[in-house]
């Protein structure tokens, strides 16, 4: 991967001329995508996100960190023990830059001999699996990470919304496809394209039931308006 995701939080934070990303996927037109987004504060957060960051409690892990606007709420405001992990060299540079104590380069399915109370997966972080077929691992990883009585605060989409309907009002999905929700992102950066990669977003119910296989409950917490959710697995 060349990293250009976190290419543009690093030129952002340290004002090196920074462009909007376009990121396209396999059923979406291309779309400009400015990487001040990314650096939103609390206020600027969706309600989502503020709710998680309110449910955040004890030693936390913020997976797939990203610019660290999450964990730089939970060290500065609510003074709580976060490691901020991405596996982005170039977005833990720019976490570091914008204060963050705990950053770390770091898959978290190699991540090994440590406990949390609290592992936020915001911005859609569940979809880092890829595949509905690596929920299983990615699941089973997270709860080997979790401190008795820890918890998981997901956010993802259902975006059955985004395919047609066929005559009987039913959703017509290409049958090449596992499961609706897996998509390939392509993202461009200053004239550059990054190797194409999975991505999922995943419906509450099969979300709930794939935890639920893997001995963990699902708990529906908060609704967006646009077919998001907000989700405690423990």
């Amino acid at each position: 991967m060349k990293d250009l995701f976190g290419k543009a939080i690093l030129d952002f934070q340290t004002n090196n001329n920074p462009e909007d990303l376009i990121t396209e996927t396999s059923i979406s037109e291309a779309d400009e995508m400015s990487v001040a987004y990314l650096f939103r504060n609390f206020n600027e957060m969706p309600k989502i996100e503020q709710k998680a960051l309110q449910l955040a409690k004890g030693k936390i892990l913020d997976v797939g960190c990203g610019a660290g606007s999450h964990s730089l709420y939970l060290q500065n405001e609510r003074n709580l023990d976060v490691t901020s992990i991405d596996i982005s060299a170039n977005a833990i540079e720019a976490c570091r830059l914008r204060g963050l104590k705990k950053a770390a380069i770091q898959n978290v399915m190699t991540l090994e001999n440590e406990k949390f109370d609290t592992i936020l997966l915001l911005m859609n972080g569940a979809g880092m699996c890829g595949k509905l077929k690596n929920i299983s691992n990615f699941l089973q990883k997270l709860k080997s990470l979790l401190n008795e009585g820890g918890q998981v605060l997901v956010d993802s989409s259902d975006i059955i919304y985004m395919f047609d309907e066929d005559e009987d009002g039913g959703k017509w999905i290409p049958t090449d496809m596992d499961y609706y929700g897996e998509v390939v992102f392509d993202i461009s950066y200053k004239g550059e394209k990054e190797e194409p990669f999975d991505w999922m977003y995943i419906d509450y119910n099969t979300l709930q039931n794939a935890a639920h296989a893997n001995g963990l409950q699902c708990e529906l917490i908060l609704e967006g308006e646009h077919y998001d959710y907000l989700a405690n697995i423990h």
